[in-house]
């Protein structure tokens, strides 16, 4: 009763939960509905902003791409004169290098003059003839005299060696007038007039003498050079003049393209604006459309979950009485018959619960509180027969919390049990050697211990299992089986099987164990010989009503598995976060579709179980006659007893039989 009433009261709260969660969720749907109207509002506004804002970005740019294309003509017009003054320029250059030896050597002899070398040329009383000439050529030269001076003249001329050196420093060569430079070549071309020969008369002097040749040597190259030189300032003032005007066109190119960079980034901006606000939107829709499928697959779970709660607290109330039902078939119902069980739970229990104002499930059936369909089809695939009495038997086994003790004859509840724990089961029959040891093992490995074969008295040496005599020494839980102690392990189960038809047990056997019978009635082996017959005749009807049978187990679990989980992320679930939980809402959907589809599928199986039945029953008199015959030959063991025959036996014969008899 506390685990049914726990597992009742846990489902419940989960369920009220994962209400409270959809209420919440509801509501907030409402709330996003009126942001989004607020949100789409104001994506439309920027969107309009945003449009303006381009429109007067693509004009701006248009002028500015004008304005490029003029500065691109202009740069090309500027490229043009520019390289045409560069190749002047290097012409011009070219030839002015001609004449730059004799400049520098000019300017060399220059440097070698000095103050003193002036005044001690100056200083001559009477000169040579050469140096006079010498002093006359600089006088054409520096002064345009327009004759040839003597050498008084020559004097006054050298009277500030200073100032003459500064003149001679100054003069660049590049004017000469024709008549002087007639005069001064007519000096030059004395044979006297020259460095090596001047230096022997006057240090000073053949320093003058060499830079008069070399810079007339240099005015005669210029001259030729000078028209060039014009062209070249011509055509460097052009270029500048061309550099200026591309430079105003560029410094125009570049306020309009500053100002339509300041218009792009505020475009930038407001496109970003506007597409934070449409992503915003965006989620929000998608946060909307969310909560509406979450709404939507959570409407008929409301629904349904509402009813859930509703009948899970009527049931808590009525768990009373379920349960008093359920714990009385399984302590007390077990060795009657088919007939005897009906009668007690269906008749007496039931109506003395109801008379008693016990709170109690109208109609229930104890079968259904001890075991699912799940339950049952996993009996009968490890071998129980398909018989009520059988799947009775079988939930008391594995309910009650005596030992089993299995009226069996006809070994069906033995093979079940055996069939059920495999390898993990130990059998023994009190005839073996060292059975006692094999109890004693499995006892303390807390294994799963089958009994065989038991007569009306059972060895008393068993008397503190049956009775289960533990003590508890320290942690340890000890039993004292023939004066030795041993440890129990509290997962030790036992089982015990009887083959007598009628056995009187102790009133203290009934007390210990939970005494199941497992004898074959007409009913319940009519039941699984037209099991047998159909499997037989028609083994589509059985492999369809197994694969019905597990078909909806399988979808029984699946729902639980998914309703388990949605339940739970439901209970876990953050409302504020709930929208954002993908999973929880693809697998609402998934348990809404899964719902439906079971809920089809279960229509379609009951009506296919209704027709399946229906052919079965046409095999019911095969049946029938096939139970009678086994309880008719069984009795011959009255007339003489060596006629002994078991079910197991009596099933061979039934199956050949059936195998020789021609079709019809």
């Amino acid at each position: 009763l506390k685990e049914k009433q726990s597992a009742v009261s846990a489902n419940c709260e989960r369920l009220e939960r994962g209400l409270g969660i959809m209420e919440q969720v509801q509501e907030k749907v409402s709330g996003l509905k009126e942001d989004l109207k607020i949100m789409m509002i104001q994506v439309e506004e920027k969107k309009a902003a945003t449009g303006v804002l381009i429109e007067e970005v693509s004009k701006a740019s248009a002028v500015a791409n004008e304005e490029k294309e003029k500065a691109s003509v202009t740069a090309a017009e500027t490229q043009v004169v520019a390289q045409a003054a560069k190749e002047l320029k290097d012409q011009a250059d070219g030839e002015l290098a001609e004449a730059k030896p004799a400049m520098e050597a000019a300017a060399e002899a220059v440097n070698c003059l000095d103050k003193n070398s002036i005044g001690e040329l100056k200083g001559f009383g009477k000169p040579p003839p050469e140096c006079v000439e010498v002093c006359a050529c600089c006088s054409f030269l520096l002064f345009n005299s327009k004759k040839k001076i003597d050498w008084k003249a020559a004097q006054q001329m050298m009277k500030d060696p200073n100032a003459f050196l500064q003149t001679v420093l100054a003069f660049e060569g590049k004017e000469i007038p024709d008549n002087i430079l007639k005069e001064v070549d007519a000096l030059l071309a004395l044979p006297f007039f020259n460095f090596d020969t001047m230096k022997g008369k006057s240090f000073a002097a053949a320093n003058l003498a060499n830079w008069a040749i070399n810079i007339v040597k240099f005015h005669k190259i210029y001259v030729k050079v000078a028209p060039l030189m014009a062209k070249v300032e011509q055509a460097t003032k052009e270029k500048e003049e061309a550099e200026a005007s591309l430079a105003l066109v560029l410094a125009q190119v570049a306020e309009i393209e500053a100002q339509c960079a300041l218009l792009d980034e505020k475009l930038q901006a407001a496109v970003a604006e506007k597409e934070r606000v449409e992503a915003q939107a965006a989620a929000c829709l998608e946060k909307l459309s969310l909560a509406e499928r979450l709404v939507n697959g959570l409407a008929d779970e409301y629904t349904r979950w509402t009813n859930t709660v509703k009948d899970l607290k009527d049931l808590q109330n009525k768990l009373i009485g379920n349960c008093l039902l359920a714990s009385a078939f399984v302590g007390y119902i077990s060795p009657f018959s088919m007939k005897l069980r009906r009668m007690l739970w269906n008749e007496q229990w039931t109506g003395d619960i109801n008379e008693r104002s016990i709170p109690i499930t109208p109609g229930i059936d104890p079968l259904m509180i001890l075991a699912t369909e799940t339950n049952i089809a996993g009996w009968q695939n490890e071998g129980l027969p398909s018989d009520r009495i059988s799947v009775e038997n079988a939930a008391v086994v594995t309910s009650c919390s005596r030992w089993p003790l299995m009226i069996d004859p006809q070994l069906q509840g033995v093979k079940w049990i055996k069939q059920r724990l495999g390898e993990d089961l130990t059998v023994i029959q009190f005839t073996m050697n060292s059975w006692l040891k094999k109890v004693t093992e499995a006892i303390n490995a807390g294994g799963q211990l089958l009994i065989e074969s038991v007569t009306a008295e059972i060895d008393a040496i068993l008397e503190p299992v049956l009775s289960r005599a533990v003590i508890r020494r320290g942690r340890n839980l000890i039993i004292k089986i023939g004066g030795e102690e041993i440890d129990y392990e509290p997962s030790f189960q036992l089982y015990l099987q009887s083959k007598l038809p009628n056995p009187h047990y102790r009133p203290e056997i009934a007390a210990q164990c939970t005494i199941i019978n497992f004898i074959v009635t007409p009913d319940g082996l009519e039941d699984q010989i037209l099991a047998m017959v159909v499997n037989v005749e028609k083994p589509e009807l059985e492999q369809e009503k197994q694969q019905l049978v597990r078909q909806q187990n399988e979808y029984k679990v699946t729902l639980s598995q998914l309703e388990d989980d949605l339940l739970s992320q439901l209970s876990t679930a953050d409302p504020a976060t709930i929208l954002d939980n993908i999973p929880l809402i693809e697998g609402l959907e998934k348990t809404k579709a899964t719902s439906k589809e079971i809920a089809t599928q279960v229509a379609l199986a009951q009506e296919t179980e209704k027709a399946i039945n229906q052919s079965r029953e046409l095999y019911r008199p095969v049946a029938a006659e096939g139970s009678m015959l086994f309880f008719l030959i069984i009795q011959l063991c009255f007339i003489e007893h060596m006629y002994q025959y078991s079910l197991e036996s009596f099933v061979g014969f039934l199956y050949k039989a059936i195998d020789r008899t021609e079709a019809t």
